[in-house]
This record gives C-alpha cells, structure tokens and sequence, in this order.
C-alpha cells in the first residue's frame, strides 16, 4: 500500500484519502469486514496528519461505508455494496420528497392501486361501468369518421374548431353564450384545474371551497402553493371573501356536488355569484355531472355571468367515456389564451382522435340520445341500491336519495369511518372512498357509488359492508 495523496491537486487531502478508501472497497480489494490500518498507520503512510485521516474516516462512516467497533477498530461494512450504489447513483428519495407536487394520501394511493385489481367489489369508483360505456357505438362511430390529414395532426391552442363551436352550441341549452375563442379543450377537467393553477393564480393564492371537497383528494392547487380555505355558504359568505388579503378564487360543483351529490337551487346559485362578484373573485364552475341529473337540471352559474367572472367546466369523462380524456373550459379570450399556451407547452393539445369522436357524437345526436339512455340506468342502479339501504342500513347510518349522478352520501351513525375500517374492507375484497379523503375531519361517511359495480357485487358489498360497519360500531 504505497499510494500517498497529491499535494499539488486542487482536491482536498481529506477528500482525496475518502475517494482512495471508497475505490479499495469498490475494487473488493477491501471486502466486508475487511479491518482497516490505524489511524496512526494510515496518516504514516498517506503522509498528512492524523486529523486528516480521522477526519476522511469520520465521512465515511456518516455515509455508512465504514463502521467503528468498541475496543477492536474499524472496519468495512457488511452493507457497503449497498451504500455503494447509493453514493454513485443520484439520491432520488430526495428529489421525490422535495419536488414541488404534493403525493397523493396514502388511501388514495391504495384506492388506485386495488381499482386495478378485478377481485375488488368497487363500491367508491367515480366512473361509469364498462357494460354502461357505448363501446359498440363508439366503434361504429371510427367506421362513420372521414379523417382529413390535417385532422390527424396537431391541433390548435385551444384544440380543434369544430369541436369548440359544437361545443358551443351544446352548452346554450344550458343558457351559456360562448364563442369559439372563449373555449379551450382540455384532458379532462382535472387538467383544466392544473392550467388554472399554474396559469391563472400567484403563489400564496387562496381557493375557496366548501368544507368536504373533491379538491382535498387531489393536489392541482395545494401543489403550486395555494391555500385552501373552506367556508359555508352562508349570510357571512360575502363578509368572508371581501376579506381576503391575497388573490383569490371560488371553487364550486353546484349540480350533483362531488362527493355529496348536493344540487344547489337558483337562489343559492345567484347568493354565490353576487358575492363573489362584489369581492371581485373569480368562479370556477366544475359542471361535469349535470348531464346525469334524474330531473329538469337548473341552469348554471354561467349562465348568469355577463362579465367573464366564471370558469366553466365540463367534460364527457363522466358520461361519454373517461378514456377519451376529453373535457373543455369556458371562459374570457384572454384567460382561454393563456391557459392554451401553457397546455401547448405540456402537451402540445389533447387527443385529435378523441376530439373528432367527441365532434361526431354532439354534431349527431347520438351524445343526447346517450344521456337518456344512461340516466335511465343510473336512476334504476340508485333505486336499487336504495332498496339495500334501507332494508339493512337504517339502523346504522342516514342518506339522501340521489338526484342523478354516481353517487349517494352515506352517514353512518358513529365515526367508524377510519383507516382501519378501509383497510377491514380491503381485506373481505370490497373498496370504498372513505368521507376522510373529502374532510380530513370526516368519520361518519363514505362516497357509495352505484354507478361501477354489477349489481351482483353492489348486493354482496353492501352486505359485506353492512357487516363491519355493525362490528365496528360493536365498540363504541
């Protein structure tokens, strides 16, 4: 051992004597549990001082490749491969947990994951069923298409013009008057919400919501610095927006709210707009289940704004079919504009498949025809589950019937909704979207969907449901 550091390098002699040791064991020309020379040897024969020696040994225990043994000296570590390959590789536990977008909670993570698992009863999925997607219309529809080349490419900004001006003309139904250039086609809403963040909004901004949400259980906003504050819809709502002190936002599912599946009348809508407008805070309108509603639906707040206050939203994600991950925002020219270039920078615009199958279905009639026919089975599916409830569930929890949508917003008598109720269900294969992910501070409920499961499964999951929600209360 004859090698001596380079006083002449513009490395350290500290350093140079920790890259010359982490090489002997690279090399395995120190193995594990190899011993290492004295410190007194090793500053002979590096000629440099003790310190300097003690000090490169000190780093290299930190990072684990040494350790030091009471009364016997210091040796390679049985890890040091291991530590190794952590030294040559970039630590990636540390870009993940300082990147800049919040993880999702752990339930929802396991959600994602079991969804994907074909022995779970989904009794939570905010999607439709396969046997309700009209696939073999779809596929007809690819036989009924004459694609131009230029179709196929990319589209513009805000996504392909004939598509916006159906769009267009979808939404007056709706009492909304929207030109071409105050629509921009998005991947679904969830991506409009991103542009509106990243696009619209300064760190430290303040989202207004109601206190359970849709937005707790995803990041769009809490991610990029936002804060999110809840508030009730009440007669100190206006008081409560004016007196903000930073940029603001109201964020609103007004018709077949997620995930209570509440519908707020006309007054309600107009007491939200006319105190937002007087706060001058923008709206967004996420309206993407109204489609769904069982009755005549209200018109929405949209139609109301003769200023360009409000952001529309809507989408067929939740109707047509989530993978076309097609979805479209309505709103002022410059807004649109500028959240269509910051979509152009990301994704260089949504699906030109997706967006002619999506043209072909509105400019057709085959996308009305197939809401009626879609609500017609939702409404039977709710009945159904309905029936269930209140058979068994009567004694252990409380619910609304459902006005449309996917949903019924289930209250069970005692806060028995924790993680550990979640991960009970789990385990007797049944998945449930548990009250805590809307409200951190929700026990009670569960988003019970009956819009995915076959009613085979909605009959045994309810079953098994009912069962450990009597157990659980066994303890209270």
């Amino acid at each position: 051992m004859s090698w001596q550091p380079n006083r002449q390098s513009a490395t350290t002699l500290q350093q140079q004597i920790i890259q010359w040791i982490t090489a002997q064991v690279e090399r395995g020309d120190w193995v594990a549990g190899t011993k290492l020379p004295t410190q007194r040897q090793l500053a002979l024969q590096f000629d440099v001082n003790r310190s300097t020696v003690q000090q490169a040994l000190e780093e290299l225990k930190a990072i684990g490749l040494l350790e030091a043994r009471v009364g016997s000296g210091i040796y390679v570590t049985h890890n040091s491969w291991h530590t190794l390959i952590q030294q040559t590789q970039p630590n990636w536990q540390t870009y993940i947990e300082t990147s800049l977008h919040k993880p999702n909670y752990h339930t929802i993570q396991l959600i994602n994951d079991y969804e994907q698992r074909d022995e779970m009863i989904r009794l939570g999925t905010g999607e439709l069923a396969p046997s309700l997607l009209p696939i073999k219309e779809i596929e007809a529809s690819l036989q009924e298409l004459s694609f131009q080349p230029k179709a196929l490419g990319y589209s513009s900004p805000q996504g392909n013009e004939q598509l916006r001006i159906a769009i267009c003309n979808y939404v007056k139904k709706r009492g909304i008057d929207a030109e071409p250039q105050h629509v921009c086609i998005v991947s679904g809403a969830l991506q409009a919400l991103q542009l509106i963040a990243v696009g619209l909004l300064e760190q430290g901004s303040i989202v207004f919501q109601e206190s359970t949400s849709y937005l707790n259980s995803i990041h769009p906003f809490q991610s990029v610095g936002m804060q999110m504050m809840s508030v009730q819809r009440d007669k100190q709502l206006a008081q409560t927006l004016t007196q903000r002190k930073r940029q603001a936002v109201f964020y609103a599912i007004p018709t077949l709210h997620n995930p209570t599946g509440d519908v707020w009348t006309a007054q309600e809508k107009r007491t939200l707009y006319e105190a937002c407008q007087a706060a001058r805070i923008p709206i967004i309108e996420d309206d993407v289940y109204h489609e769904l509603l069982f009755e005549a639906p209200v018109p929405p707040i949209k139609a109301m704004d003769s200023s360009g206050q409000v952001l529309y939203i809507g989408s067929v994600s939740k109707t047509l079919s989530p993978g076309l991950r097609i979805g479209w925002l309505i709103g002022p020219t410059t807004v649109i504009e500028r959240l269509a270039d910051i979509k152009m920078q990301t994704d260089y615009g949504s699906s030109a498949i997706s967006q002619e199958i999506v043209l072909h279905w509105l400019q057709s009639g085959k996308y009305d025809q197939h809401l009626s026919d879609l609500r017609q089975q939702l409404q039977q599916r709710a009945d159904f589950v309905e029936q269930i409830l209140q058979e068994k569930f009567q004694e252990v929890a409380s619910w609304q019937t459902p006005k449309g949508g996917f949903y019924i917003w289930l209250k069970f008598h005692q806060p028995i909704v924790d993680k550990e109720f979640f991960m009970r269900l789990i385990q007797r294969q049944v998945l449930i979207n548990p009250g805590y992910i809307y409200n951190p501070q929700d026990h009670h409920h569960i988003r019970l969907s009956y819009a995915y499961a076959s009613y085979e499964e909605l009959w045994e999951g309810l079953e098994i449901l009912y069962e450990c929600a009597v157990k659980s209360m066994d303890f209270y």
